[in-house]
């Protein structure tokens, strides 16, 4: 089995992350870091800290060379960091020495991979938010759709009362729609420019050491956080919750298919279904499972990554290791499950034969609260839960169904809607219009692409 399933051939397929496997890539992050090499001269030749000359004579050369990531593995094993050796190597590859000798200047290796890493993230999570977006607009039309179709509630594995599979949907994509109006503050928050120096201080860059960080946050479309954060991993922590809490959500998807595809429930199809490699009768369902398995590891994931956010003094190699060992695989697993979530979602339909016949399974008892509350119409309510308990035990043992049982107990009450699904949904149908109605203003207020 592959070291990281997201990286093999034969398992890619079950946990796709797309483009997003290339943002985490070596030459993604090479050519992210010689970026962010580029802007900061840049924003240091306007400001005449650099000589222009020099400035564009780096800009020129970020874009233009091509730095092979083998080629700086053994200097990055040797310091810990890559961007020594990158910064040698753009250097000799600039062949102009008096150019050269600005690049890198007043920075440290942390601002340059903290910038980098930023810019990745802000495509990462642009790239999770169309996929989020998409997997709204299937959920709505169903919940729409299906707003009035009855279905049993169940709590605690067991029939509660009448709801509807629109409601069902809703409750699935509420979480994902809250997470999506997160976003613009997420980003705005979250996603910073680094430009501190060695310590923290960024004394090197002298009086106008802020000014040139503000200048810098400009030219990479990154907020400006007014201070050092290289010990403080705060923004790093808020992304990747965010992400772990997109695939929290959409492992509530995956384990509610699991459970309404259980043989002797069967109320939903997902569409394709896996195969098994001896029993011809099983369709299982492959892409809720690894929804599942996603939430997991992004769980477990968060809790390494919390683990290595408490740096000691003002850098801390141990800890900032620990960060790159998790942080990606909490992208890996929040974009995979996006990705699963709207193939199964695809396909994903109710089965309104199967609904009906569990709504009316064990003797129609789903409906005793209903029933409850209309005998608490002429007797106390306590009275009235026990005669039902009562009702729903003989139903029980005569194997009767409780309307049956319950109109011949009650011949003089009109109990016509009690046992009527359609008449029980209470505001379930409305719930998941609402929904509906909130994906698509969430939707009209969407940029163009």
């Amino acid at each position: 089995m592959a070291a990281s399933l997201f990286d093999s051939q034969l398992y890619n397929p079950l946990f796709p992350v797309g483009d997003i496997s290339r943002l985490f890539s070596d030459s993604a992050e090479v050519r992210a870091m010689l970026l962010v090499e580029g802007a900061l001269a840049k924003t240091q030749g306007k400001m005449s800290l650099i000589p222009e000359e020099s400035a564009a004579a780096i800009g020129r050369a970020v874009m233009e060379v091509a730095l092979d990531p083998a080629a700086l593995a053994r200097q990055t094993g040797q310091n810990g960091v890559p961007v020594p050796g990158l910064v040698a190597a753009l250097r000799e590859e600039m062949n102009a020495p008096e150019h050269a000798q600005y690049v890198h200047w007043g920075a440290t290796s942390q601002d340059i991979m903290d910038s980098a890493l930023m810019l990745r993230l802000r495509q990462a999570l642009a790239a999770i938010e169309a996929d989020l977006t998409t997997l709204l607009g299937q959920l709505a039309a169903l919940a729409s759709a299906h707003a009035d179709l009855p279905m049993a509630a169940r709590t605690y594995g067991q029939l509660a009362t009448p709801t509807s599979f629109g409601a069902v949907v809703a409750a699935w994509g509420h979480p994902l729609l809250s997470l999506l109006e997160e976003l613009p503050n997420l980003r705005n928050a979250c996603l910073l420019v680094s430009l501190s120096g060695a310590a923290g201080t960024a004394n090197a860059l002298g009086s106008q050491a802020a000014e040139v960080r503000s200048e810098l946050a400009n030219a990479l479309a990154l907020t400006d956080p007014g201070r050092s954060w290289h010990t403080d991993r705060t923004p790093v922590l808020r992304i990747a919750e965010w992400l772990t809490r997109v695939t929290a959500a959409l492992c509530k998807l995956g384990k509610d298919c699991i459970a309404l595809r259980q043989s002797g429930i069967e109320e939903v199809t997902t569409g394709a279904a896996g195969a098994s490699s001896t029993m011809p009768q099983k369709q299982n369902p492959v892409a809720a499972s690894a929804l599942v398995a996603l939430a997991s590891q992004a769980n477990a994931q968060l809790t390494a990554l919390h683990q290595a956010a408490s740096h000691q003094n003002q850098r801390d190699g141990g800890s900032w290791f620990g960060e790159w060992l998790s942080l990606p695989q909490i992208v890996f697993c929040a974009a995979g499950a996006a990705k699963t979530a709207c193939s199964m979602t695809n396909g994903l339909e109710p089965n309104p034969i199967q609904l009906t016949h569990n709504l009316n399974a064990s003797n129609g008892i789903i409906h005793a609260e209903a029933l409850s509350f209309a005998l608490a119409k002429v007797m106390r309510r306590s009275d009235a839960q026990a005669a039902v308990k009562t009702l729903c035990a003989d139903a029980a043992g005569q194997n009767r169904p409780l309307q049956e049982v319950a109109v011949a107990q009650y011949p003089d009450l009109d109990l016509s809607t009690i046992f009527d699904p359609a008449q029980q949904l209470g505001r379930a149908p409305e719930e998941a219009q609402e929904f509906a109605k909130a994906v698509a203003t969430l939707q009209d207020l969407q940029p163009a692409s």
